[in-house]
This record gives structure tokens, sequence and C-alpha cells, in this order.
């Protein structure tokens, strides 16, 4: 099954018009739609959920660190050329703006899913 290509503006704006809580529901779908694509049982989407919750959001730093790693190798597996945004992610997350990171990466994931899924012939 295709993952879901997410509008990476509107992940903002349901993340605030929700408070927050749109953006934890993001996490669990985006380590989710990861995990089925690398095929890696690894991936605990509601145990990062979970971590980001009970640490108070430091569990991000950890969360953006894997997750970019994971990204790189589905870039390498698509084709594409790896971007590493791990450090702008740390910059966000000690500013505050830890769902801006959400953007970029929500952006980088429909790149891959555009080359790899909805790629029309």
């Amino acid at each position: 099954m295709a993952p879901t290509r997410r509008s990476p503006p509107l992940v903002l704006l349901f993340t605030i018009l929700t408070c927050g809580i749109y953006y934890y529901y993001w996490l669990y779908t985006t380590a989710s739609d990861i995990r089925n694509f690398l095929g890696d049982a690894d991936i605990n989407p509601g145990m990062d959920v979970l971590l980001t919750i009970i640490t108070c959001g430091l569990y991000q730093f950890y969360w953006y660190y894997k997750y970019n790693q994971k990204l790189m190798e589905m870039q390498d597996r698509a084709g594409m050329v790896q971007q590493d945004n791990y450090i702008v992610y740390v910059l966000l997350i000690i500013f505050g703006f830890s769902s801006i990171g959400g953007i970029i990466m929500q952006s980088q994931l429909n790149t891959v899913w555009d080359n790899t899924y909805y790629r029309q012939a």
C-alpha cells in the first residue's frame, strides 16, 4: 500500500489548530510510513510518540536523528540525492519550531513517494 502524501503547509496548520496534538499524530504516521517503506520491523511508532511525550519533547532530538538517517536511506533507494538536514532539525527544536522540521521532512518524504509510488510512466 502506498503511503499517504501529506501537504507540508497543512501539517503545520493542523498542528497549530490542534495545539500540537496533530504533530504527535504526524510523528506516528510518518514513522509508520517509513517502517513500511523500508520493511524495518525495529521501528516502533507508538513508542516514539510515547517517548516524545514523557520526555517533554527531548526525545525529538533522537527522533529527528533516527528518521533523518532513515530518510537518507529511502532517498538512496529511490535513486535520489541524499539530503542530511539533521542540523536544521536540531536548531528548529532548540528554538521551539520542531513542527517546522516536520514540514521539511514531509516535503522530502513527498518527493520520495513521488519518485517511488506516484511516478507516472
